[in-house]
């Protein structure tokens, strides 16, 4: 009965008065994947996290970090849709937003398959074909776009390295991996998109990644069937670790 009492009393307090941020548990995630991430840094006591996002799309729904962005963290935001760029800017006024895609390589350019919906644009040919022959979109142009390495993005950008890698690439996010310097940028969380493109909601796993992931030293922390949030050991169990 007193939970009951307490409940009432907060929703009537919190219809005037508008709670701290780190009190509101709403995700804008595509399945909750910030809210886990969150809770894991509460945590680690650590309150801000920073970050590197690979394909953003939209910068405050289906998003990885967005969470993060309004309870103060700040980071990087890479997106290879130059049309989606002037939006990210708006909302995300406070992060470094490259129009760029990720690639093997720095100073290059690859094609870039743009489909009618933008969430589907991918630099993977075999990719892209496949999701129009086994879905209802289509390619409508293929352009070319100026491509970075993770590698350089993370040099140029973070003094040491971020604490969350998110990757949504779109069928190259095992090969960008691959190409990390997980010696010279230990990044503690990467949440990876681990299931193969679908319509509908059945949608099979990439295992390959999870084994690539856990050969590196890391654990599945959580999966929430779109996307895998993997958790570096020795960072997760070191008790003093920021």
């Amino acid at each position: 009965m007193i939970e009951v009492i307490k409940k009432g009393i907060k929703k009537v307090i919190f219809t005037f008065i508008k709670p701290p941020l780190e009190y509101v548990k709403n995700s804008y995630a595509q399945a909750g994947e910030d809210v886990i991430m969150q809770f894991l840094f509460y945590g680690k006591h650590i309150k801000h996290p920073s970050y590197l996002e690979l394909g953003v799309y939209l910068p405050d729904s289906h998003n990885n970090t967005y969470l993060f962005y309004r309870n103060g963290s700040r980071g990087v935001c890479v997106e290879a849709d130059e049309t989606l760029i002037d939006n990210i800017k708006a909302v995300r006024k406070e992060d470094t937003v490259l129009n760029v895609g990720v690639g093997f390589s720095d100073d290059a350019y690859a094609d870039f398959y743009i489909f009618n919906d933008a969430a589907l644009n991918t630099f993977n040919k075999e990719e892209a074909e496949f999701r129009e022959r086994h879905g209802t979109h289509k390619i409508e142009k293929v352009a070319k776009v100026q491509i970075k390495s993770i590698n350089s993005i993370l040099r140029e950008n973070f003094p040491n390295y971020p604490h969350i890698l998110s990757i949504d690439i779109e069928g190259l996010d095992l090969e960008v991996l691959k190409t990390l310097d997980f010696t010279s940028f230990p990044i503690p969380v990467i949440c990876v998109e681990t299931c193969i493109y679908s319509e509908n909601h059945i949608k099979p796993k990439n295992t390959d990644i999870a084994h690539f992931m856990i050969s590196k030293g890391y654990f599945m922390y959580a999966d929430t069937y779109i996307n895998t949030i993997f958790v570096k050991q020795d960072w997760f169990y070191e008790t003093d670790a920021k």
